[in-house]
């Protein structure tokens, strides 16, 4: 199911691997005829967690709960990465959002399935354990420049969650403070603020309830070794040592998500991007960061296996 590839690394391709907030019911669906939907019913045994159902045959609104959704899109990034592999491409550098850090650390052999699985029970669980705790969400605030950034600082118990790109952020915060900020977006200079149908406020101090649960997960993960690139969330830089990236992730639970400085830490002999399922998004967030050669973000089997590189 994922033996070890000895395929050469394509140094102008980036993997793309999409977070929580991607998934959708039914997004298993176009990719149950792979060979490696395997991985799926072992994640499934894992965690305790039906994860197949939940990518064939749960609702959105079933699905898009936070311990649900991070397997969900866990299990079936890495059913892409392994067709895409399958197919003779094996990017180089891997970036993921948010969650789509631990799909791409599993993509690139520092961490194996189980102990990327074993993470991500743990992280979901506590993530939705802080949230139930201290009730928050998320607000996408668009059509800002630098000094709107600025002036969310002014806004009480409201945090700079995603940097997705130029005038393009998401905060997290208290029910309240997120009010106020809807109620007064556009004269902090924002056009337009949209609340986003999540279950937290994610990558704010309102998680650090989950942090000790997590950091005890973290110290007995056991890590292996890559020759893949990948770049951090939380500093845009490139990091290829489990020593680095187990205080990366650590710090990643209550840290912005520096998603447009990350693609742009991408080298620029990196002309194609590749986004796994469930994909879109991010295809999206980059291709108004910078220019690429080629863009994909197949929605089935058979569109990634149409790829031409």
């Amino acid at each position: 199911m994922m033996e070890q590839t000895t395929l050469p690394f394509r140094d102008d391709v980036v993997a793309l691997f999409p977070g929580q907030g991607s998934i959708s019911g039914g997004a298993g669906v176009p990719w149950r005829t792979s060979r490696h939907w395997a991985l799926v019913e072992r994640i499934s045994v894992l965690t305790g967690v039906d994860v197949s159902a939940l990518l064939l045959s749960a609702d959105d609104d079933d699905v898009v709960r936070t311990d649900r959704a991070q397997l969900a899109t866990f299990a079936l990034s890495l059913v892409g990465y392994y067709e895409l592999l399958d197919l003779g491409v094996r990017p180089r550098y891997l970036l993921g959002h948010s969650l789509g850090e631990f799909s791409a650390l599993v993509a690139s052999g520092l961490l194996s399935l189980d102990e990327g699985a074993r993470l991500i029970g743990v992280r979901g669980g506590a993530m939705a354990r802080a949230a139930a705790a201290q009730e928050g969400s998320m607000v996408a605030v668009m059509g800002g420049d630098d000094g709107a950034r600025d002036a969310l600082s002014s806004v009480v118990d409201v945090w700079v969650a995603n940097i997705n790109g130029t005038g393009q952020i998401v905060v997290s915060g208290t029910r309240a403070g997120l009010d106020d900020l809807l109620d007064r977006h556009k004269e902090l200079g924002w056009r337009r603020a949209t609340p986003l149908s999540v279950g937290g406020a994610f990558h704010s101090p309102l998680m650090a309830p989950a942090q000790e649960e997590f950091d005890e997960a973290l110290a007995q993960t056991t890590w292996a070794t890559t020759e893949a690139l990948l770049i951090s969330n939380v500093d845009a830089k490139a990091h290829a040592s489990a020593e680095e990236w187990r205080e990366l992730l650590r710090r990643q639970l209550t840290s912005p998500v520096e998603f447009l400085d990350a693609t742009l830490a991408l080298p620029e002999n990196v002309r194609i991007t590749i986004e796994m399922p469930p994909g879109g998004v991010l295809t999206g967030l980059t291709k108004r960061i910078r220019d690429f050669d080629q863009q994909i973000a197949p929605s089935t089997i058979s569109e990634l296996q149409e790829i031409n590189l």
